[in-house]
């Protein structure tokens, strides 16, 4: 028998569905707002009004970013980064985590101690710099890497997501032979699909997202990934603007600058960047809901 709805509660799912739909307008608009400047013309874009639609359309501000020839060449450095440096740190924060669930390991509270500490306190960036240099890292693809393999923050989600595991899942894979590696990779790993990719697409993210890092340890242009690759062309097209600005001399330049500013390409360069990593949260957003043990377990 279908319960009939009173009045009061229609009145309260309306103003619900009104806010959940102010809420994701004000979280859609700046994205939108950004995409629509990216396709205006830069000086038509200073003058301000630009909302849903360009003004008037142009293409300029993705051809002077696309045209940089080094820019496919960033695209796989940061692809290959954030895949091999999310399957590599998500698998061994995962182990880490599984072993610190382990209420046989010998000082494994101060090893927590130790870990958490690393969290607040860390020798700052000269002191990183020379660890790198010393390690042989610098200029290499592994700088991206190894640096990234443990996040403390995922350790303790991790841990804290097996430690909610029903223990006898483990006791009965230990009764049927099952060793510890085995158990790790047959029972845990395929139970926790939904923090794995949550923490992956953080771990992603992170990685794609990174420009700072290569700044510091890398100088080679063929390992520049493309968030680095596009904030040096920023920076370059506002000293070429400013100096179109002030040399009158130069006709040439002020021909191939006038249509654009630094806040058009700004914003077509934030959508090149965010573009890639925003096409990977469709697959894995139904991680996010799923749930995780329903009915693999009865007792």
């Amino acid at each position: 028998m279908l319960k009939r709805i009173s009045y009061g509660d229609k009145i309260m799912m309306v103003v619900i569905y009104l806010l959940l739909t102010l809420l994701a307008m004000s979280t859609l608009y700046p994205f939108w707002n950004a995409i629509a400047v990216s396709f205006n013309v830069g000086v038509d874009t200073a003058k301000g009004g630009i909302t849903f639609w360009p003004r008037e359309f142009t293409l300029q501000n993705y051809e002077i970013i696309l045209n940089d020839s080094r820019l496919l060449n960033g695209f796989l450095i940061s692809i290959s980064r954030a895949a091999v440096g999310t399957v590599t740190a998500v698998f061994m924060t995962a182990l880490l985590a599984y072993g610190m669930t382990r209420t046989y390991l010998i000082g494994r509270s101060f090893y927590m101690v130790f870990f958490v500490f690393t969290m607040y306190f860390n020798g700052g960036l000269i002191p990183t710099y020379l660890l790198i240099r010393s390690l042989g890292l610098m200029d290499t693809f592994m700088v991206f890497i190894i640096p990234a393999l443990i996040s403390v923050w995922n350790m303790i989600i991790f841990r804290t997501f097996f430690k909610g595991l029903p223990s006898g899942l483990e006791e009965s894979a230990y009764l049927d032979g099952c060793s510890t590696w085995g158990i790790f990779f047959r029972i845990i790993l395929p139970l926790s699909g939904p923090v794995i990719a949550t923490l992956s697409l953080f771990t992603a993210v992170a990685h794609w997202n990174d420009w700072f890092m290569p700044s510091i340890y890398i100088t080679n242009n063929d390992l520049m990934p493309i968030q680095t690759i596009l904030r040096e062309t920023l920076n370059a097209n506002i000293v070429t603007e400013q100096t179109a600005m002030l040399d009158t001399s130069s006709m040439a330049l002020m021909e191939k600058t006038k249509q654009i500013t630094s806040k058009s390409l700004t914003m077509a360069m934030m959508i090149v960047v965010t573009l890639p990593i925003m096409l990977l949260y469709p697959f894995l957003q139904k991680y996010f809901v799923k749930g995780v043990l329903v009915g693999s377990l009865k007792e």
